[in-house]
């Protein structure tokens, strides 16, 4: 008979909720039960454990063996608790000292090999734990100085389950090959992002910004920016093509102060979440500059999905601006409902994400003459192009309006 237990963290959009990882090893048949509202990816975590353990060179325990997730109301999700359940294990098998297990939190995935994987959250994550008390975390190198951004929290960055026990057990620490060391890409990395996550988000990357100082003339326009990013106010924009809408609203985030220590740690968790934040650069120093399709859904601008929720454009460009290329009508009143409730609640359950941001949008002359602007809970500074370039576009415009008049134009009445 043999008990160990050690913690890991569940996220529930960017709040995280403490999880103690306990194994029981009892006498009996050699089976693997897994408890505490696990969804499918955590189940699969037995398979991918147990080969860990083996291609380690540790002896699995050949008992009947019963892993529980406490508190077992809250729904666990992802591959995060993997490295926790292989030390629990251990620990019951007194492989490890279970009392090295007391007080450290394991964040990370493990692959057949052994070796310990990123996972997407890390700094929630760590900030969950250090909220509750906790001041040791264990997780993959990959994301250690994204978990090191927490102050009072030690770090321990390992790259496989050997070093991990050997640390534990006051052995040597074998050599293990870090990602991409063969010349090779480092397909360690790719836990951390997700499919499109860094599309049309800006102020994350290594890229040099873009300056208004680029822009030639404009004065009106270069005002209307200024006016907006000093004051955190809504900015529409509207213009024929070519006007210069967007690469206008591509500068804002650069008239914008640094985000401070406070805000850049926001940013960064809902980034985290996402899996959009680049390899090298664990913080969000810049404002981001997110600019959704304009065929972009609901779901795509508030967020949510199945398991763990992820986060959508609207909270992508908190304390940054958010960006509505050519919007309809039903944007607008979306975002605006969004705006005037401040936090979206999702329909997975009662996790929310922060939405404070600046939101600016264009419209083409054809499309703004028959949309109607919806009340932001802030002012709408409205821009239009200069006078040139409108009467430049009198034509379009008339075949446009006797597009409107004619009977293939119209709506049909409801």
């Amino acid at each position: 008979m043999g008990f160990a237990r050690t913690c890991s963290v569940a996220l529930v959009g960017v709040e995280g909720v403490v999880v103690e990882v306990q194994a029981d090893l009892e006498p009996g048949l050699a089976t693997f039960t897994l408890v505490g509202l696990p969804d499918k990816s955590l189940v699969e975590s037995r398979d991918r454990v147990r080969a860990a353990v083996v291609n380690s060179g540790i002896d699995w325990p050949q008992k009947k063996l019963t892993v529980g997730l406490s508190p077992a109301s809250v729904p666990k999700s992802g591959s995060g608790f993997d490295l926790a359940v292989a030390c629990a294990v251990l620990g019951a098998a007194e492989r490890i000292d279970p009392r090295e297990l007391t007080g450290l939190v394991m964040i990370g995935e493990l692959g057949l090999d052994g070796r310990v994987r990123p996972v997407r959250g890390v700094l929630p994550t760590v900030l969950a734990a250090a909220d509750a008390g906790y001041r040791q975390v264990v997780v993959a190198e990959q994301t250690a100085a994204e978990a090191a951004l927490v102050p009072g929290v030690s770090v321990l960055g390992i790259r496989s389950l050997r070093q991990l026990v050997a640390i534990l057990t006051d052995t040597p620490v074998p050599d293990e090959d870090g990602p991409g060391e063969d010349g090779a890409a480092a397909p360690m990395l790719a836990g951390l992002a997700m499919p499109g996550s860094g599309k049309g988000i800006a102020g994350i990357g290594g890229d040099r910004p873009v300056d208004l100082a680029e822009v030639a003339g404009q004065a009106t326009a270069r005002r209307a920016l200024e006016v907006a990013a000093a004051g955190r106010h809504h900015l529409f924009l509207k213009g024929p093509p070519g006007a210069g809408k967007t690469m206008l609203a591509e500068r804002l985030p650069g008239l914008m102060p640094p985000l401070t220590r406070e805000e850049a740690l926001e940013v960064t968790a809902v980034h985290s979440v996402a899996g959009a934040l680049p390899p090298g650069r664990p913080l969000v120093e810049r404002p981001p500059y997110c600019a959704p399709h304009h065929s972009a859904t609901m779901a795509s601008l508030v967020g949510g999905g199945s398991g763990l929720p992820r986060p959508g454009a609207v909270s992508l460009a908190h304390n940054g601006v958010l960006f509505l290329d050519e919007p309809r009508d039903p944007d607008l009143l979306r975002v605006a409902s969004v705006l005037s409730q401040g936090a979206e609640c999702l329909s997975s359950g009662h996790c929310g994400f922060v939405t404070r941001f600046t939101a600016s949008g264009r419209a083409s002359l054809r499309q703004s003459a028959s949309m109607r602007c919806a009340s932001f809970s802030r002012p709408v500074r409205a821009w239009r192009a200069p006078r040139s370039r409108l009467d430049a576009n009198a034509r379009e415009r008339r075949r446009w309006a006797a597009s409107r008049r004619s009977p293939a134009g119209r709506r049909p009445a409801r």
